[in-house]
């Protein structure tokens, strides 16, 4: 009698982290483009207006402020994205990622922000709504692509 042994092996995909650590991932992936991006085009956005939303000042407390956004914004994507499904496979995930980097815009770069800086008495506050275009709408376009794109990359 011979005895067989039988080695069963499974291939896996993505990194193997958490799904919120993927969207943490993601959102700094996709924000350092969107920041460098808004950087190259609208400086004074990263240098004064993002960290006087906190009473900041400087590019460093931006960058720091707009880097911790992302990475939290890309944590509601993936909490998003598991509730509806959106989130399988990479292709759509980007569309559903350019779909919420358009969302973030709409919402809180044109809406919120204004309002944020005029009632701090931000001297460089945007009018009320700030739809103007291009803007940053772009920035949020390659954000929302980005962190969509990785999410299902990175995950489990």
């Amino acid at each position: 009698m011979s005895q067989e042994t039988r080695t069963e092996t499974t291939a896996t995909t993505g990194t193997g982290i958490a799904d919120w650590q993927a969207g943490v991932v993601g959102g700094l992936v996709g924000g350092a483009a969107m920041g460098a991006m808004i950087t190259m085009t609208m400086p004074s956005v990263i240098e004064m207006a993002i960290p006087a939303l906190y009473g900041l000042q400087g590019g460093l407390a931006g960058w720091v402020v707009h880097m911790a956004h992302s990475a939290v914004l890309g944590v509601v994507f993936v909490a998003i994205a598991a509730n509806t499904g959106l989130g399988r496979g990479i292709g759509r995930s980007a569309v559903a990622g350019l779909v919420y980097g358009v969302v973030l815009w709409a919402v809180l770069a044109a809406l919120v922000m204004p309002i944020w800086l005029q009632t701090l008495g931000f001297p460089g506050a945007p009018p009320f709504p700030n739809f103007a275009l291009p803007g940053s709408l772009p920035a949020h376009a390659v954000y929302g692509v980005l962190l969509g794109a990785l999410v299902p990359f990175l995950g489990n």
